[in-house]
């Protein structure tokens, strides 16, 4: 029996300096040479907050502090398990993903009870959120007027949650806040610039 080259599943830049770049290559950070190849991952290029890979001859672009990219042969339907993130800048975690099939920026805030957003964002999503429960929440800049809606779905990467609880606040956010009615589904891992969920359930 020959023994098939192990390929890396998923890969997300953290870092980089000069031609070397620091991916997290399946949750393990790994510093990697430009036209060097780690587990089937071969850096092509690296500049500024951006690097571009190849694996089994697929060139990927990557972006720093993006989300993890999945390069298994088939797409997945959103049952990928973990998700590695790593901080952008002033330390804040962000995420490229989706509601409701639509693509969002989060920023991750483990202050907040729910994923949280304004008026206008949700109304780009197509939330009716007027018809959620309406009620009052403390914010930075006081109480404002808010809204409680179900999300049907909430996507990162290769992983997906369904029924979701969220917040649309009627004054202006200018961020999509992922909160905890996201985040207690997974298990928390903070290890310097890189956040690692493991799901839950």
């Amino acid at each position: 029996m020959v023994a098939l080259p192990a390929f890396a599943q998923k890969v997300s830049l953290s870092g980089s300096l000069g031609d070397k770049a620091l991916l997290v290559i399946d949750g393990t950070p790994r510093t990697v040479a430009a036209g060097s190849s780690v587990n089937g991952v071969k850096l092509l290029s690296v500049s500024g907050g951006d690097a571009v890979v190849e694996v089994q001859g697929k060139r990927v672009k990557l972006a720093l502090g993006g989300a993890q990219v999945n390069l298994g042969g088939k797409p997945t339907e959103g049952s990928g398990s973990q998700i590695v993130l790593t901080a952008g800048s002033g330390g804040h975690f962000f995420a490229n993903g989706s509601i409701n099939g639509k693509a969002v920026r989060f920023v991750v805030d483990t202050g907040a009870t729910y994923v949280s957003m304004g008026a206008a964002e949700a109304e780009r999503l197509g939330i009716d959120f007027r018809r959620g429960e309406r009620g009052m929440t403390q914010t930075a800049n006081g109480t404002m007027a808010a809204y409680k809606v179900m999300l049907a779905s909430v996507r990162i990467g290769d992983v997906q949650v369904y029924n979701v609880e969220a917040l649309v606040g009627q004054s202006g956010m200018d961020q999509i806040l992922l909160g905890n009615s996201f985040l207690t589904r997974f298990q928390m891992k903070r290890e310097n610039d890189l956040m690692t969920l493991n799901r839950r359930y």
